[in-house]
């Protein structure tokens, strides 16, 4: 099997470069993970490839906060600097030292 590096981290912000949201990361698979019909319901012509990082996120958009699942190649860094919304946050991460949201202890493995 070949080795796959993550570019985004647990706790990283990030925003989806197609659609207007953007989110945290909470767990990563290596490669896709979900089901054909999650999979299948992607139009065809952006379906992204199953063989990359796909990337469990706390999203939120102008109207609501969900949890998202993201390829890597629909991702980037989001630099905006505002905080996120996601009312689900606080139940997995808190705040280090240096500003960053880090998982609380309980939760990480």
């Amino acid at each position: 099997m070949k080795q796959r590096n993550a570019k985004f981290t647990i706790g990283e912000v990030v925003r989806h470069k197609v659609f207007p949201f953007r989110g945290i990361v909470f767990d990563v698979d290596p490669e896709f993970a979900n089901t054909e019909e999650w999979w299948n319901a992607i139009p065809a012509e952006i379906r992204p490839h199953k063989d990359q990082p796909f990337y469990h996120l706390l999203a939120e958009n102008d109207e609501t906060s969900y949890v998202a699942y993201v390829s890597e190649q629909n991702l980037e860094h989001d630099e905006s600097g505002v905080p996120l919304q996601n009312p689900h946050i606080g139940q997995i991460f808190e705040r280090a030292e240096t500003g960053r949201l880090k998982p609380k202890a309980i939760l990480a493995h």
